[in-house]
């Protein structure tokens, strides 16, 4: 019965593991299949179909749904993919000051793409896939004031359909390296970069792995172009040490979204996911680790995106951790039968 039991446990955590992308490349994302219906000049207009009729939204709250089924295909970007040939819908956003916004489409009903046009049709900023269900979301794009600019609601391939869009005012999230804590040392994710530092399994030739000594180590993560155009994000990988309890409890936050992975088995061409935790942006999340003492322990941190520019840090703190004294487990009609007479 103990047998089966830990096979079936060790089937559910491979299984889970199955979700999560251990790689530094943008994988190449499968061909849209969904058939838009065509233009229907009667649509109810929750967006304008162009430019030119482009509904105008008051910042910097915004909250609405609606459907890009039954616009017609008018613009395209690439963020990263090209040719598109789905509907689009357009909104016109028209601050009277600076503001940077976060443009979130959680919730879509479908594989939504959105991008900003200032109004000298420059791309501001872009982006397909965000979330894992292919739902997009643009984080701190600042409009300046008097400006205006133009935002597309599209969609990858044909797709189409339902979405939602919000639109908040963006609330910086700030790390803080403390004086003295351990520092990652990785070059800076210039574009054309090479990843061969801490990259593990994704580094080419050697597997390099770092070491965290240190209570409290602070790394730097985020995204570059690589030298071919194709986008990548920087994944870090490192050897951990079981202390002397059997357990170890590392706690993480960064500035952005970030997967906190315990990987196994210790070889790259089965390695996957034992055990997972997202931390940021300014959320804090903690994972357990236990082993026999001395033991190396592969863990991964990285983006949960592939899609994002520039840097951004994170912080680990590690804690040599003391599992509690086992204690009986009592219904609560139990512990009152103990003060009865």
């Amino acid at each position: 019965m103990r047998t089966a039991l830990i096979a079936l446990l060790i089937l559910i955590a491979a299984t889970a593991s199955l979700g999560y992308d251990l790689g530094s490349r943008a994988p190449a994302k499968p061909a849209a299949t969904h058939q838009a219906p065509p233009p229907d000049p009667d649509v109810i207009r929750q967006g304008g179909d162009t430019m030119a009729d482009a509904i105008l939204l008051a910042l910097p709250a915004v909250n609405i749904v609606g459907s890009t089924d039954g616009y017609a295909n008018d613009y395209d970007e690439a963020c990263p993919y090209m040719d598109a040939a789905a509907p689009d819908v357009v909104y016109k956003l028209a601050p009277s000051a600076d503001v940077a916004v976060d443009i979130d489409m959680l919730g879509s009903a479908y594989d939504t793409k959105i991008y900003v046009y200032r109004e000298d049709f420059t791309v501001v900023a872009c982006n397909d896939d965000f979330y894992p269900d292919y739902v997009s979301k643009l984080e701190d794009v600042l409009l300046e004031g008097d400006v205006k600019y133009f935002l597309v609601i599209d969609g990858y391939g044909s797709t189409s359909g339902e979405y939602v869009l919000n639109i908040t005012e963006f609330e910086p999230c700030v790390v803080e390296c403390y004086a003295g804590a351990e520092l990652e040392g990785e070059p800076p994710l210039v574009d054309g970069y090479i990843d061969l530092y801490n990259g593990g399994c994704n580094t080419e030739g050697a597997m390099p792995f770092g070491s965290i000594w240190n209570w409290t180590f602070c790394g730097v993560s985020g995204w570059y172009i690589s030298s071919d155009g194709s986008q990548f994000r920087d994944t870090d990988w490192y050897e951990l040490y079981i202390p002397y309890s059997g357990y170890l409890e590392i706690t993480g936050d960064a500035e952005f979204a970030c997967y906190m992975f315990e990987l196994g088995p210790q070889d790259c061409g089965t390695v996957a996911v034992i055990q997972q935790a997202t931390i940021g942006p300014c959320q804090e999340a903690t994972l357990t680790i236990s082993g026999p003492p001395g033991d190396t322990v592969w863990f991964w941190v990285g983006p949960t995106t592939f899609d994002g520019t520039g840097e951004f840090d994170y912080v680990l703190y590690t804690n040599i951790y003391e599992p509690n004294v086992r204690t009986e487990a009592h219904t609560w009609s139990a512990v009152k039968g103990m003060f009865s007479d």
